[in-house]
């Protein structure tokens, strides 16, 4: 069994995608061929906003965002505890400073009173220049970007969505990439729409914010590659990535469907066995991964790889509690939410080729778990 399974897919799509390569191989255009721009024509469509404007991973699609938007040393942004590295160690490349808060116990996306709380505490105690907020969408769940944009608002911030996992998901109609003025993702292969290497996008309807973006994603050029307007760096996605994800995009909406038959059959079986992220009426989660808390993680695990189910655990410890952010993050609030999460969640086998069989599996080894756990409470009272 495949925690998530690459190869079912390619088996799938080998053929058109050799056929794309070739073609590649074909016009020699390594670097910004024409597949690129096809791309990013297509992800703009799918998203529903002006501009896609491809990168070279979620990474630089973040670092490209907030050069874009001018963040300079001596900014704060606040981001959340509780996700990859990725979204937070951006900013002390570029001399700014994360200022970390709390997660939603139930969606496990930020939290949007623990957002209010450190901004006030940033600006009550002059800890420094508020400029903006970075939502992560966990786990393939948009984050609350009605609540978020009203405080940003309010408090005069701007918001980023890092849509890394969430590409393909939705809320109250509105796609992934769409929900903020200007939104990254990351086509990494093992996310929902993923290339066979790093890649990734930043997407925004401002035509001055695009034209900075493909400036800045080659060394800040102008009119030429000689001609260099501002500072930049080697952000280009490359063609051979580009033609892998033409061609997966072409299924992604078949494959989102499938996600959803696979979570909720983990749902429908599981609810009450263990603690399940909530999903938010009105919203249609990718499934990047499907994560549960669980008061016994290290049983549970061991038992399923056991049964030889793999796992994973995303994240084993928040971000303000990385050595890296020692000397360059700000932890204004309280953090428990992401703390205790930490210490409880793991991720069950999730993509669009898992077949109940095998769901069935998991499913029968968590309950035996379940079992065996009251009967040792019971023993124990």
């Amino acid at each position: 069994m495949e925690f998530i399974d690459l190869k079912a897919q390619q088996q799938r799509l080998r053929a058109r995608i050799e056929e794309r390569i070739c073609r590649v191989l074909d016009h020699g255009k390594y670097i910004m061929g024409p597949e690129v721009f096809e791309l990013e024509e297509k992800l703009a469509n799918f998203t529903g906003v002006k501009h896609a404007v491809s990168c070279s991973s979620g990474t630089d699609a973040l670092l490209m965002a907030l050069l874009a938007l001018r963040v300079v040393p001596g900014d704060i942004v606040f981001v959340p505890a509780f996700t990859f590295v990725a979204t937070a160690e951006v900013l002390p490349l570029i001399g700014a400073t994360p200022a970390f808060v709390d997660i939603d116990p139930e969606t496990w996306n930020l939290d949007v009173e623990s957002l209010r709380d450190a901004i006030s505490c940033v600006r009550d105690e002059g800890l420094g220049r508020a400029r903006g907020v970075i939502a992560v969408d966990l786990f393939g769940l948009l984050a609350d970007y009605e609540s978020i944009h009203a405080l940003a608002e309010e408090q005069g911030l701007f918001v980023i969505q890092d849509a890394a996992q969430s590409f393909g998901a939705t809320a109250l109609g509105q796609r992934a990439g769409s929900n903020a003025p200007i939104a990254t993702t990351s086509f990494f292969p093992a996310k929902p729409l993923g290339c066979y290497g790093d890649a990734g996008a930043v997407f925004t309807s401002d035509d001055e914010v695009a034209e900075t973006l493909r400036s800045l994603r080659v060394h800040g050029g102008g009119r030429d590659k000689y001609d260099n307007v501002r500072i930049g760096l080697n952000g280009r996605c490359d063609t051979f990535q580009a033609a892998v994800l033409l061609e997966k995009l072409e299924i992604f909406e078949e494959e989102i469907d499938k996600r959803q038959i696979v979570a909720a059959r983990y749902t429908d079986s599981l609810n009450g066995a263990r603690t399940l992220q909530k999903i938010p009426e009105g919203n249609r989660s990718v499934w990047a991964q499907y994560s549960v808390l669980s008061d016994q993680r290290t049983i549970d695990r061991e038992r399923l790889r056991e049964a030889g189910v793999p796992t994973a655990v995303y994240y084993p410890k928040p971000l303000h509690q990385q050595d890296a952010f020692r000397d360059v993050a700000l932890c204004p609030v309280s953090l428990s939410c992401a703390e205790e999460t930490s210490r409880k969640i793991f991720s069950l086998p999730m993509h669009a080729y898992l077949g109940e069989q095998d769901q069935n599996r998991i499913v029968e080894v968590l309950f035996d778990l379940s079992s065996e756990s009251e009967k040792e409470s019971k023993r124990a009272g």
